[in-house]
């Protein structure tokens, strides 16, 4: 063990503190102003990674975890007041966009909801773990920084619906007598409104007869077989489907079907504080292009008052999914193009409002040349890397300005948050 006082948050989330021998050090489980006592997992040049074992000056801001075996593995900042929370989050975001972009933020404002800190999240992936080959089979998550399993009753983070599902399939399993060795995942997802669906990826096909029951709330169940060598749970062949592979979705008065691996935003009523924001800056009766649109879930909720509204989007499945959403509900002035976005950048034209939505690697430098050149009137930019998101507001700042920008807590008990910047052509 080595002994470290914590004098700030990062971006990652870890306390940093400077060991004696000279290191910087980043730690899990520790707050600005502890004195902890570390176990350091990782070794660099230059700086270690540690987890912080003993506590011998805690914060003020430290409270109990409500996982105290787990939550290192999927909330780690469980340890910390919902106010120390937003309050590190606020700050980070202001110092990764000074850092990286040269953006100033006098006020930064953060949504979120303190009386929904836990429950809130509509997707959850689930590993397997045996103490023994004799013992029971049991959920799992991954110990942050190793490759050690930690058994879970569940998560605290997911709906109900969630971990109730995933029990079930749980009890399956073992009433089958399952091997471990065959399974990889189990991915559950909900809707918010008390239904999910479960698929099993399996690195061998499974000898039953008997397949879990489907409920009023339990909607479908999917096998697929998932190439051992990859070690993601990317559907290599369905080897076995009952019920719906979908949800339906309720958000903003529009009903959109939403597939197991689709993106979707994880906590539904931030989101839907965000969809208000972005429709009341773009204003109505306005042609919209939603530039990595998924399944439609933000350009959709702006149809209705929308004079036009695009689609773009690469991804072959949510593309599926966004044409069904426009047709249950009976959108006649949306249209879906599937293709990356630096591959259709002529749909960004100078009468369009822009919104970005984009993975973490951000926008793509043609997209950002095509902005430049057509100069659309605003362009709404929502993040969950704050990073890529600076490095790309400062490429279009000589044209642009910012008029807006805020936070909102999607994550609560994690260290991530959401950005959302709006921009007006100078």
């Amino acid at each position: 063990m080595e002994r470290v006082t914590i004098e700030k948050m990062v971006f990652g989330g870890q306390g940093m503190g400077r060991l004696a021998d000279g290191p910087i050090a980043f730690v899990w489980n520790a707050l600005p102003g502890e004195e902890v006592e570390i176990e350091v997992i990782k070794k660099k040049h230059g700086y270690r990674e540690g987890i912080a074992r003993t506590i011998l000056q805690p914060s003020v801001d430290r409270i109990e975890p409500l996982e105290p075996g787990s939550y290192l593995s999927t909330s780690p900042w469980q340890m910390m007041t919902f106010e120390a929370e937003q309050r590190y989050k606020t700050e980070m975001a202001r110092e990764a966009f000074a850092k990286l972009g040269h953006i100033e933020f006098q006020a930064l404002p953060i949504e979120g909801d303190a009386s929904a800190l836990y429950g809130y999240r509509n997707k959850i992936e689930f590993s397997f773990f045996t103490e023994t080959r004799e013992s029971p089979l049991q959920l799992c998550f991954y110990a942050r920084g190793s490759h050690q399993k930690i058994a879970v009753e569940g998560s605290a983070l997911a709906e109900p619906i969630i971990n109730e599902v995933a029990h079930r399939v749980l009890d399956w399993l073992i009433a089958q007598k399952i091997n471990r060795l065959d399974l990889k995942t189990l991915i559950v997802r909900s809707n918010g409104q008390g239904q999910a669906i479960a698929a099993l990826f399996v690195k061998e096909t499974l000898d039953v007869d008997v397949y879990p029951e489907l409920t009023g709330q339990f909607k479908g169940f999917q096998i697929y077989y998932s190439n051992p060598k990859s070690p993601a749970s990317v559907p290599t062949d369905l080897l076995y489907s009952q019920g719906d592979d979908f949800l339906l979705v309720d958000i903003q008065s529009v009903t959109m079907r939403c597939g197991l691996l689709s993106f979707f935003q994880v906590n539904q009523p931030i989101f839907a504080k965000t969809l208000t924001d972005i429709q009341t800056f773009l204003g109505p009766q306005q042609h919209i292009v939603d530039v990595y649109s998924g399944v439609g879930s933000i350009g959709l909720t702006l149809a209705s008052k929308a004079a036009s509204v695009t689609l773009v989007e690469s991804n072959s499945e949510a593309c599926a999914y966004a044409r069904q959403n426009v047709a249950l509900n009976k959108f006649t002035n949306v249209s879906v193009v599937e293709a990356t976005a630096e591959r259709v950048v002529e749909e960004i034209v100078g009468d369009r409002m822009i919104i970005l939505d984009p993975p973490r690697a951000g926008v793509h430098t043609d997209v950002i040349d095509r902005l430049l050149e057509v100069l659309p009137p605003k362009i709404a930019y929502l993040s969950c890397n704050i990073s890529t998101q600076a490095r790309d507001i400062q490429l279009l700042l000589g044209s642009y300005k910012i008029v807006h920008a805020a936070l909102y807590n999607y994550f609560p008990r994690t260290p991530h948050v959401e950005s959302l910047v709006f921009l007006e052509r100078r």
